[in-house]
């Protein structure tokens, strides 16, 4: 069964009113109220990723431990090997870098149960630039096993899926950017880790997103619509485990995809996506995203259109893919 949940689309996207980060806030400390095993760790990070709130409501459970992200990692695990469920954060380049192999030796092959917080996702580091601008987080905690992936378009999902992690055993990285996006869902929507939202169908190409690309996807969509393009929309906001059959669906249905993210296109959703495909039903394929580089300086507007991740790029590809397909 296909999940198409297009009613679920703002009838006008705009940009929201409350920050990710405080949204995320919201949802840990709501989850914190119903589990007194939940405990916040921090790398002097709180006022960055929004968890002051968090120390105020519940100071003993929250944990600074200084700029030291692999350290904070082992404290996560050690915590967890006890009972506790951390939730770690920091920056996406610190979030897995920097402490790789602290999450790939103490929380994954433990078996553990890490819930990890990686912001200032892709492009949306904007001034931070390209020392804190993650285009390969993705791609390097999709190589841990059992480790799950997953990017919310907006804040909507944000609390559905803190209580998943909240109360699902194993190893999470929630990637997002920390301030205001674009408001994607209305709030009848209703997620399912491990399950892609199709929302548009189409029959011409298919445009699979996930992060802020799904905004961008929705914009390609209508452009593509205006010059009698179908294009079906799909948000795979869990990119591991990626939704297998949804793809699949699409490739089936359209002969022609796209894979859209804010990342490198190396291993993560575009790759996920090629795999399914390669395994299952070879068709064209394209990707929009980074493609070999490293961050800069800059307004997301600039980044977005540097880094080659607008509608207008992914209109592009679109009809390359189909020209590619019609050629077969």
């Amino acid at each position: 069964m296909t999940r198409e949940f297009n009613d679920w689309v703002m009838s006008e996207i705009e940009r929201e009113e409350i920050e990710m980060r405080e949204c995320y806030c919201n949802a840990l400390i709501e989850e914190a109220r119903r589990n007194g095993n939940i405990i916040v760790i921090d790398v002097d990070t709180s006022n960055s990723m929004g968890t002051k709130p968090f120390y105020r409501a519940f100071p003993e459970r929250a944990l600074n431990c200084g700029i030291m992200e692999a350290h904070g990692i082992g404290m996560a695990a050690g915590l967890s090997s006890v009972g506790f469920i951390p939730f770690f954060h920091a920056f996406g380049v610190f979030a897995s870098r920097r402490c790789y192999d602290q999450v790939f030796l103490s929380c994954a092959y433990q078996d553990l149960n890490v819930k990890i917080i990686g912001a200032d996702a892709g492009v949306t580091a904007t001034t931070n630039g390209g020392t804190h601008m993650p285009f390969e987080d993705m791609g390097i905690m999709r190589n841990i096993p059992n480790m799950t992936v997953i990017e919310p378009a907006d804040s909507t999902m944000i609390p559905q899926a803190v209580r998943h992690m909240a109360n699902s055993w194993g190893n999470f990285y929630m990637r997002y950017g920390r301030r205001k996006m674009m408001r994607v869902y209305n709030e009848k929507a209703v997620f399912e880790i491990g399950k892609a939202n199709v929302l548009k169908e189409g029959c011409d190409v298919a445009i699979i997103a996930c992060g802020i690309m799904v905004h961008e996807a929705l914009l390609a969509a209508k452009a593509l619509s205006d010059e009698g393009i179908d294009a079906m929309v799909i948000d795979m906001h869990t990119i591991k485990p990626v939704d297998e059959e949804t793809v699949i669906m699409a490739a089936e249905k359209c002969g022609a995809l796209v894979a859209c993210e804010n990342h490198s296109v190396i291993n993560g959703l575009g790759s996920a996506v090629a795999e399914v495909l390669c395994e299952n039903l070879p068709v064209p394929m394209e990707r929009v995203g980074v493609v070999e580089n490293f961050g800069e300086v800059g307004t997301q507007e600039y980044l977005m259109e540097k880094f080659g991740l607008k509608a207008s790029d992914i209109c592009s590809k679109a009809k390359k893919a189909m020209a590619r397909r019609d050629r077969l």
